[in-house]
């Protein structure tokens, strides 16, 4: 199975797409309720939600004609659902009613039946939710997955201190783990010990090591294995009580020197601290902050989780070459876990902004790049597809028109952009500063004023450069009002750019670029390559 991310809705993709039994563990981060800030990608410096987002989630969670045609084709009618879950999600509704709770459990209930289809026998699911959700979605997992394969209720501490009014803070997030049969995927993980642990459980030897002694003898079960019963040295274990490991193992130890013995000829074993794994890790996990605004992973995403959680619990329930699926992976952790840790994966997300963010994260951190260390599915591939795009939801198509060059979009109030769809950064000037280049989108008709209004722009914005993106090829006036704006010179790269440029859809198809100095995404992953290079010996 090649790594692939898919733009679209999750369920249509699971089942198009996914084989059964194809999946070694799933994670899934899905928008927890109605609430809207929980479900946007950027907000302006006022607060304000921003409008492109708005428009990709708000309403998903209210009980609409949609949520009752989903509840009737999708559940009651649908021969994949089990009789169990059918009468769990009535039984939801008539406790509940037609509210937002219960047209985000509609949501949920498909997306589950086929997350559990495509997982593998050995595989496990972890649902990340907050405790607004969290006791009806463990209800609906224990009727999918069975209550008998339920393994932990995962408390993770995502903040250190909140002022919630009238009430106790909110810090905390609930991960659900669940196993799909009862022979899954594990690997015990450890934390370290407490340093305080180390001075009352250790003594430290002449080489400044910490160590402490253990017995080598154990509680003896029926008859006892012959193989744990034993003369060593002349002695023997006590009546009720065996050896713990067989004699080959204690000759093993011996000839290390990891024996001591105790004044009246017992063996114990010497361990030390630090070949040590450490405390097997509990279901409470406090030592993995959640990513801070000076974080150097952070994508400006408010639902971002950090890494390092997402690759313990892919070490913890898979291994090297495993496939891991994310449905909902927006920013991609779980992709960007998955891949550092040598897994294989499949990423699902609903928006192009998310997709074009995992794009440019895939390409920073590995140096990967689409069509060829991994494919990208439901993305628009010629001027047809970007134009059904453009007439379906002209956002969506923004996005993916900016994810082409890289850009970022631009946070901004419906009918306020200011002439600003996007915004692409690089370094340059005397003194290395960062400079900007000014991104706009147009699906529909173009004239010669576009063009004037971006050349406005770009000089009220004190920005480098215009970059003009249309579906429809530039007029002749407009080409002559982009030439006219003369050239940006870079002190860096001692050479003379465009101000402003106009690229079509097609030509960007067919990989015809913006004439840009490099940005930072391409800088980092220059260096990625040349680290890798020199690794293989390629450099020096």
């Amino acid at each position: 199975m090649a790594n692939s991310l898919y733009y679209g809705d999750n369920l249509k993709v699971l089942r198009e797409y996914v084989a059964d039994e194809s999946v070694d563990l799933i994670y899934l981060d899905p928008p927890f309720n109605s609430n809207a800030s929980y479900n946007v990608l950027f907000r302006e410096k006022s607060g304000e939600d921003s409008p492109a987002q708005i428009k990709a989630f708000t309403d998903t969670w209210e009980w609409t004609l949609e949520a009752e045609r989903t509840y009737d084709e999708e559940i009651i009618r649908n021969p994949v659902a089990s009789p169990r879950v059918k009468d769990m999600i009535i039984a939801f509704r008539e406790s509940i009613g037609d509210n937002a709770m219960m047209a985000y459990l509609v949501m949920m209930t498909p997306r589950l039946v086929e997350l559990r289809r495509v997982l593998k026998p050995t595989g496990s699911i972890y649902l990340h939710c907050d405790p607004t959700a969290s006791h009806y979605l463990k209800i609906l997992m224990d009727t999918i997955f069975g209550a008998a394969n339920f393994r932990n209720e995962i408390v993770w501490k995502r903040a250190n201190a909140h002022n919630d009014p009238k009430r106790f803070g909110r810090i905390s997030d609930s991960i659900l783990y669940y196993r799909k049969l009862t022979k899954s995927t594990w690997n015990t993980q450890h934390t370290p010990y407490r340093a305080d642990y180390y001075k009352s459980h250790f003594s430290k030897d002449a080489d400044d090591r910490y160590y402490r002694t253990v017995p080598l003898d154990a509680p003896r079960h029926g008859e006892g294995s012959p193989n744990l019963l034993y003369e060593w040295y002349g002695k023997w274990p006590a009546a009720t009580r065996t050896w713990a490991v067989r004699r080959e193992v204690m000759e093993r130890y011996e000839q290390e020197g990891r024996i001591r013995y105790t004044r009246t000829g017992t063996p114990t074993l010497i361990q030390y601290a630090d070949e040590m794994p450490g405390v097997p890790l509990q279901n409470i996990w406090t030592d993995i902050p959640p990513v801070n605004p000076q974080a150097k992973e952070r994508l400006g995403y408010p639902t971002q989780k950090p890494q390092a959680l997402l690759e313990r619990i892919i070490q913890a329930s898979s291994n090297e070459g495993d496939v891991v699926l994310d449905p909902f992976c927006g920013c991609g952790t779980a992709i960007a876990a998955a891949e550092n840790l040598n897994r294989r994966w499949l990423g699902i997300d609903v928006t192009h902004l998310a997709v074009a963010l995992m794009k440019n994260r895939l390409k920073t951190a590995f140096n990967l790049a689409p069509g060829k260390d991994y494919e990208v599915l439901g993305e628009p591939v010629d001027v047809g597809s970007a134009l059904a795009l453009a007439e379906e939801d002209r956002y969506q198509f923004q996005f993916w028109a900016m994810s082409l060059l890289e850009a970022r979009p631009r946070e901004q109030k419906r009918g306020a952009d200011r002439g600003i769809d996007g915004v692409l950064h690089f370094i340059d000037g005397p003194r290395r500063t960062a400079q900007k280049a000014i991104v706009q989108v147009k699906s529909g008709k173009v004239s010669s004023p576009h063009i004037r209004d971006l050349k406005g722009t770009v000089e009220r914005e004190k920005a480098a450069f215009g970059l003009f993106i249309t579906l429809e090829k530039p007029t002749r006036a407009m080409t002559t009002e982009a030439v006219n704006a003369g050239f940006y010179f870079s002190n860096v790269w001692q050479r003379n750019y465009p101000k402003i440029q106009i690229r079509t859809i097609g030509e960007m198809l067919g990989g015809v670029e913006f004439d840009l100095p490099p940005h930072p995404s391409m800088y980092q992953a220059a260096e990625k390559a040349k680290r890798t290079d020199a690794q293989q010996g390629l450099f020096g």
